[in-house]
């Protein structure tokens, strides 16, 4: 199947086979990593979400900066909002669209938790679309022969917002009385 390492590093199956790969290594990592780091209250979801975001926003990343079918040449550039959203839902092609909302959404679930300047919704989404606006650049000026899309940095900055959400509980602004509450339990 994979024989040779560009086919283990250079196509989406060898990186989705990685992934999998590093997966106990992940898991072992978080509590070599709290244990690594001085005694207090928050090191264990510090570990959690530090490992969480480099393992669950590598391997999406590593997918988006493959080369298309003719690498050395430009891919298209498509810059007008929702022109791509709106053809990939004409054409039924929903997994494409779910799947760009994934490729951040380890970073929004897991960023608010380990950086406070990312604890709101709204800064989340607009580092994800940072990060996305690198990505689709880097793409495009590095003539990966992709589609460099407006509506890729939307789906994936709506992504890591929504994965913000869900992680909303762990580091939602609290009231000075329940964070008392919380430090003498």
């Amino acid at each position: 199947m994979l024989n040779t390492w560009q086919e283990w590093v250079g196509t989406e199956t060898g990186v989705v086979l990685l992934s999998a790969m590093a997966l106990p290594v992940a898991l072992l990592t978080v509590p070599l990593l709290a244990l690594r780091r001085k005694r207090g209250t928050g090191r264990w979801r510090t570990a959690l979400a530090d490992v969480g975001m480099v393992y669950g926003t590598v391997p999406w990343v590593w997918v988006i900066m493959l080369p298309g079918a003719e690498p050395g040449t430009a891919g298209e550039l498509s810059l007008v909002p929702f022109a791509d959203i709106a053809d990939l839902v004409a054409h039924g092609d929903k997994g494409q669209i779910i799947g760009n909302m994934l490729v951040f959404a380890a970073l929004g679930c897991f960023a608010p938790l380990r950086f406070e300047r990312l604890r709101s919704v709204w800064r989340v989404f607009v580092f994800a679309a940072a990060c996305s606006a690198t990505l689709e650049v880097l793409q495009f000026v590095l003539l990966l022969d992709r589609v460099s899309s407006v509506d890729d940095v939307l789906l994936n900055a709506t992504g890591a917002a929504l994965a913000s959400v869900l992680s909303w509980f762990w580091w939602r602004p609290r009231k000075v009385s329940e964070e008392r509450q919380l430090v003498a339990v």
